[in-house]
């Protein structure tokens, strides 16, 4: 990936187009900012960044300042939406993101905070208050600011960074790999939705492993699953239980705080969590009917299967 990404970093520095001049000058000079080398330089605190990598990612998503602002844009020639830019720079690096942007934040490893953060870096928003979840993504240039493409009427630009949710490092980077291979970053390492799973665990109070381990039992992580009987989504609620419980099944950060709510309801209801992932399974009813996990070969079997994926991911 490394050759891969200074060969793509050296056709940026030395054939940029008319037209990516033209915009990123454009958006430069409205940012406050005199020309390429001192929009980068303003922001990284050097002309070429911290390395190979994150100067090649800042490279590529300063080609696309000034392209207007599109509800489902992924193409600069129309226009682009916030993780239609971020899919299309990584894109050009020759690295695949998901598309939306509550996905494209489960990808990479996590990182603490602005102040740990490298140009290159992904930064996610939760702006929606009626539904929790990611809804904004920009790219991390360095110095408190990002590239991104805000909002309908404005253009892709450069902004201050402010306070993200969750920020993430697709790149790789020796000290974070370790840092995530080892659990230490307390986010479930390199577990898919791992933010998403943090975040809800603590909303509720239920552990944010035992979520991890219901989605890897439940969907095996796929947020488009669709079961025979027609439970459907990352955590495989049936279409009835996910209407009463507010979820878009087709959503993987309402689908995980659905579960984690509802976990949390059942926790309490049954007083302990392998209950309550029974009764998840199984229904409340069937648990309450038969005072314990029901001698059902599945549900025991979901039981341990989530249980045992929990430990693995502690």
């Amino acid at each position: 990936m490394q050759s891969r990404i200074s060969e793509i970093q050296t056709r940026f520095l030395t054939t940029p187009t008319t037209t990516a001049r033209s915009a990123w000058s454009a958006a430069a000079t409205t940012a406050g900012l005199t020309g390429t080398a001192a929009a980068v330089a303003s922001a990284t605190g050097s002309t070429t960044g911290t390395g190979a990598g994150t100067s090649a990612v800042v490279q590529a998503a300063q080609r696309y300042l000034g392209v207007p602002y599109t509800w489902g844009g992924t193409d600069a020639s129309t226009g682009f939406d916030c993780s239609g830019l971020v899919q299309q720079v990584y894109a050009d690096l020759g690295i695949d993101l998901p598309r939306t942007s509550s996905q494209q934040a489960t990808s990479g490893r996590p990182v603490a905070s602005v102040a740990e953060a490298q140009p290159g870096d992904l930064v996610f928003y939760d702006y929606t208050s009626s539904r929790p979840g990611i809804d904004h993504v920009g790219i991390y240039i360095g110095n408190g600011q990002m590239i991104s493409a805000p909002q309908e009427g404005e253009v892709v630009k450069v902004q201050d960074v402010g306070s993200p949710t969750v920020i993430r490092r697709v790149l790789p980077d020796a000290t974070a790999a370790t840092s995530a291979t080892t659990g230490s970053s307390g986010s479930l390492g390199g577990v898919p939705y791992a933010d998403l799973f943090t975040q809800a665990g603590r909303r509720y109070g239920v552990d944010p492993a035992v979520l991890a381990g219901m989605a890897k039992t439940e969907s095996n992580f796929n947020g488009a699953a669709v079961s025979p009987a027609g439970a459907r989504g990352l955590m495989q609620f049936m279409p009835a239980t996910a209407a009463g419980l507010g979820v878009d099944t087709s959503d993987p950060a309402s689908s995980i705080d659905g579960a984690a709510r509802y976990l949390s309801q059942l926790t309490e209801q049954f007083g302990s969590t392998e209950l309550a992932l029974a009764a998840y399974n199984a229904g409340p009813g069937t648990v309450a009917r038969y005072g314990g996990i029901p001698p059902y070969g599945e549900t025991q079997s979901y039981v341990q299967k989530v249980t045992s994926a929990a430990e693995a991911y502690r």
